[in-house]
């Protein structure tokens, strides 16, 4: 198993545990965060884009895989076309970590962590994203607005993954 950080500062060295943010893990525990390979797909964006990744899993019906993918695909990134421009020049750097200090935290999303400071024991640079989720047999749609795919992929059997939202386009009310 191999284990990643993705970021698009070049100069990092040490990975020391931070304070999470999110609601659902206790605020006294500093954490350093990694992605397993099968998840690094949600991260291949510029940091603050907002998308809607999912792909199938053992529960996903044969009805979902037909409408939400183009086969042979079976992992789809989807971000909005005022992203497009940004992503078309980002750079990141993926750090990679030796998975043996890192425990599973979240199975769906990928997420494992550690309670102790890391140093990456390798760093990859990507600079063609397109070519590197291409690669990765991720078929990448851009659409207008994020909400009707995540509302959609909510209510699926899929494995989804909605992140940063807050820099989505607005939910379009009818």
């Amino acid at each position: 198993m191999r284990l990643f950080h993705v970021s698009e500062d070049p100069n990092l060295s040490v990975f020391e545990p931070r304070i999470p943010t999110r609601a659902d893990l206790d605020p006294e525990v500093p954490l350093v965060w990694a992605l397993d390979e099968e998840h690094l797909p949600n991260f291949l964006t510029p940091r603050d884009c907002p998308r809607v990744a999912y792909q199938t899993g053992v529960n996903t019906t044969d009805e979902d895989a037909a409408r939400f993918f183009t086969p042979p695909h079976r992992y789809t990134l989807v971000i909005e076309s005022g992203w497009f421009p940004l992503f078309a020049q980002t750079t990141l750097w993926l750090y990679e970590f030796d998975p043996s200090g890192f425990i599973k935290q979240d199975d769906a999303a990928g997420y494992w962590v550690a309670t102790t400071t890391q140093t990456p024991i390798g760093k990859l640079c990507v600079n063609d994203l397109f070519d590197e989720l291409f690669r990765r047999n991720v078929e990448l749609r851009v659409v207008e607005n994020l909400w009707p795919i995540a509302d959609s992929v909510q209510g699926s059997s899929l494995q989804w993954s909605l992140c940063r939202m807050r820099n989505a386009c607005e939910r379009q009310t009818l």
